[in-house]
This record gives C-alpha cells, structure tokens and sequence, in this order.
C-alpha cells in the first residue's frame, strides 16, 4: 500500500523558515518533519512513499538524492570518483518524488498522482503534522468497515490554558495549552480506495472541500477516533514545541 504526503503548500505561518524552504523540510530535533512522518509509517511496515511536491519542490528533491551519502560513512577514490560506503545503514524506503504544480489545491494534487496508485487502497496524509498513531490499526479499521474514506480525528491542541470549572464557578481542573477532550478535528492520516479520485475534479479542488464533503454527505466517509498524540506545525510556536518534545523525551518520544 503506497502512502502519498502533501508536501507542496507555501507554509506561510512558518515564513521565518519557509523563505527558504518547504514546510515539510523544516526540522525538529536535526531532522525535516517530512522524515519524522515517514518513519511513522515506517514503523508498521509501510516504506512506499509518493512525495506531492510544489514550491520548492526542488529542496525535497536534492535531499532524497543525497539522502544516502548524507546518512552514511564513505570512502571516495579522487582517482576514478568510485565511492565505498563503510558500515552501511540501509532503509527500506522507496520514494517517488513527484511535481504537482505549484499553484495546485490539496485535491489536485492527490488527483496528479492516480497513476502511481495501481489502482489499489492508498495511505495519504500532510507534511506537516506529527502522532502516535498506530497505522496497522488504522488500515484494519478502513477494512472492516468497507467504505471509500477513511479520515483520522483528533483532539485539537489547545492554543491558551484549559480550565475545568464546577456548578459553584470553581476551577477543578488547570492545565497549560493541553489537548482538548471535547472536540474532534481532521487530522490527516487518511486511507482512501481508489474511487476516491473519480471525487476530485481537477487542480483547483481543495482535499477538504467537494471531495470530503460529498464523501461524507453520501455515508462513505467514516472517522478513526485517535485519542493519543497529535501535532501539527503551523506557527513557529509549534515548531518550538515539537522541538522541546523531541529534545526532553529522548526515551519516550511522542510520536
């Protein structure tokens, strides 16, 4: 089962780092997002990745090229350029990096890329939000239930502190910027069958308009509930965060 990430978005709200580079490729712990996101699928097996790239498509690009120099030790002979790595570090990862127009909604991208499908369910989620998922779980449950769309809901972090309060007006409950319990949002990590592309129409179709709206209206839209972790990076403030988390949880981390 292939897994496409929506990694073409101008990430205005992240301008300080976007400027320069994809929101994908903005980096938590020494690391893009875009590679702490893989390694979430990675982790229940699924290593067939389809990249959507759009403004600096490029930058995605040149990293996977090196990707492997990068993330090995090698010896180099200047007489002929031939190259032996020492101690390789092998990953099982197969990536297709694929132009989805720069100017292209989250929907026309994911239509761009029907026919690296195969025809087949497929995994999609965005480049820029992080959790503690269980993938293995999320595809069983997109089985059992046989409808087209599968869609992740999470509990939104909070922006300001969450106070519980009584019938009497007193606080019973204080907790600094936590996830909030009540509301359930759309947190990506989606699974699709194939007939999901015949909902997209063409580049200027938004993911969360028609497509999911006509999804739902018809039944075929169903929510895998996930109480656990999730994060996504839309501000500084939550680069800053997931930075902080990845950092102090060194045995323990959170996604």
């Amino acid at each position: 089962m292939k897994t496409i990430i929506l990694a073409g978005g101008l990430g205005t709200r992240l301008s300080e780092y976007t400027q320069l580079i994809p929101k994908p490729m903005v980096e938590i712990g020494g690391k893009p997002i875009l590679w702490h996101i893989m390694n979430i699928y990675s982790k229940y097996g699924f290593n067939d990745f389809i990249i959507a790239l759009g403004y600096k498509g490029e930058v995605i690009k040149e990293y996977f090229l090196n990707y492997y120099a990068l993330n090995n030790n090698f010896s180099v002979n200047l007489s002929d350029g031939a190259i032996s790595y020492i101690e390789e570090k092998k990953t099982k990862w197969r990536v297709s990096l694929v132009d989805t127009g720069d100017n292209s909604m989250t929907g026309g991208r994911v239509k761009r890329l029907k026919n690296l499908v195969d025809n087949e369910p497929f995994l999609l989620t965005y480049g820029d939000a992080v959790s503690s998922i269980d993938i293995n779980k999320l595809v069983a449950f997109h089985k059992e239930h046989g409808k087209i769309g599968t869609v992740t809901a999470v509990h939104p972090p909070a922006r300001f502190g969450e106070l519980v309060i009584d019938d009497h007006n007193s606080v019973t409950s204080f907790e600094e910027k936590p996830q909030t319990k009540q509301d359930w949002i759309n947190g990506g990590f989606f699974v699709f069958q194939p007939e999901f592309f015949d909902y997209i129409e063409n580049d200027s179709t938004f993911l969360e308009k028609e497509p999911l709206e006509n999804l739902a209206r018809e039944g075929n839209l169903q929510s895998f509930m996930h109480d656990g972790f999730w994060q996504s990076m839309d501000t500084v403030r939550d680069r800053n965060l997931l930075e902080k988390l990845w950092t102090e949880n060194k045995e323990n981390k959170p996604w």
